[in-house]
């Protein structure tokens, strides 16, 4: 660790290469119209992608859950914590994934380290998309096993790894890229992985609830088994709108991960109101396709509008829409001159994304219009004026 002098001249090092993050106070509901740092914007930056995390009904699941339940779960799964609400979002997370039975996590992040130190130890390689999101690939650090990247979504890369690595224990990859929106090639990697015997795991945070039928996620997306896809790790605070994580696949994976999973085991178990609230979440995800059928038709509009205003978009047909920049400093004068019209979105820069992949990150939700579409292309355009002089 550098000493605490070096702490102030690394800030000031970042803050010259247009890294330096900066937290901004939301005082509002979540929503397309919020409040931050005291200023009325229109947000294209977050990832309640069905627009349910300020559902009336979410809220009142919430309110008359914790009149029943209380705020706290008091301890974790394994002493007194396990409360009801818990058991029955777990048989209803199962049911929607098609799997034999899910696993709460109190986040995403704690879901990855758990089931990923616990189905890989020391002399184990653990092979991981060079995108994968970076609690994977903390994941995978913090294990005894050896982490070994591929490039991205290439699958002879891959094929060259499974057959050169030693001991390969598992594969793990990104459903729904996070920062590009892309979607992993999973019908050619579950081939793959049965082909060598490895058993393939896929965190589908930014698939489930927008992606296949009902919403069940990009194993749906592509008809995938849970033979195919034996571990899936999903998220509930993106198109659910709760907070929370979850892992799912057979039962035997899931009363493995009680006696392993340490991260399970030696948490609070998530406050059982948040449960309650999150299986209403789940069921209007599934009853209201119009949320999914609204993000289709907002993506599809934004990608031939803004690329006819000459900007640079990736490759993705989800509510994950970036616009490529590269360099970090025009990445904030751009999203500093939506700002100033009034629509807010957020500038990635590394180390989040590869040096030289700065960008802006788009986000739909089925909760915007037509009209919100429209303030956002016109202040694109009007901010392409101001950065580029076009």
């Amino acid at each position: 660790m550098p000493p605490i002098a070096d702490w102030a001249a690394e800030l000031a090092t970042r803050e010259r290469q247009g890294l330096l993050r900066r937290r901004r106070v939301l005082q509002s509901q979540q929503g397309p119209h919020v409040i931050i740092d005291g200023q009325h914007r229109l947000a294209f930056c977050s990832n309640d992608y069905l627009g349910l995390a300020a559902h009336p009904a979410l809220t009142e699941a919430l309110k008359g859950a914790a009149d029943q339940w209380g705020v706290g779960s008091g301890a974790s799964h394994l002493v007194c914590g396990h409360h009801q609400c818990h058991h029955d979002l777990e048989q209803a997370l199962a049911a929607h994934t098609g799997r034999e039975a899910a696993l709460l996590f109190s986040s995403g992040y704690m879901a990855n380290l758990g089931v990923i130190a616990a189905l890989t130890g020391r002399g184990e390689t653990i092979l991981q998309d060079r995108l994968n999101h970076a609690s994977l690939l903390d994941a995978a650090r913090l294990s005894d096993a050896r982490l070994v990247r591929y490039a991205h979504n290439d699958m002879g890369a891959l094929k060259q790894r499974l057959e050169s690595v030693d001991k390969p224990a598992l594969v793990v990859t990104d459903g729904v890229f996070s920062m590009d929106g892309d979607l992993a090639d999973l019908p050619a990697m579950a081939q793959l992985c049965q082909d060598h015997q490895v058993p393939l795991m896929v965190d589908d945070a930014h698939g489930i609830g927008v992606l296949g039928a009902q919403g069940g996620g990009v194993l749906s997306h592509f008809g995938l088994s849970p033979e195919q896809v034996p571990v899936l790790m999903g998220t509930l605070g993106k198109a659910l709108g709760v907070y929370g994580a979850f892992i799912a696949g057979s039962q035997a994976l899931i009363d493995y991960l009680v006696q392993k999973a340490r991260p399970y085991i030696y948490t609070t178990a998530l406050p059982p109101a948040l449960a309650a609230a999150t299986q209403v979440g789940l069921q209007l995800c599934r009853d209201e396709s119009w949320r999914r059928e609204q993000l289709t038709a907002l993506v599809q509009r934004f990608r031939r509008e803004a690329q006819g205003l000459g900007y640079e978009l990736m490759p993705s047909a989800t509510p994950i829409q970036p616009i490529m920049v590269g360099s970090a400093h025009e990445a904030l004068r751009l999203s500093t001159a939506l700002e100033e019209q009034g629509v807010l979105v957020t500038a990635i820069r590394p180390p989040t994304v590869p040096l030289g992949g700065a960008r802006l990150r788009v986000t739909f939700s089925a909760a915007h219009t037509e009209a919100h579409l429209d303030q956002l292309l016109e202040a694109l355009a009007k901010a392409r004026e101001v950065v580029h002089g076009a």
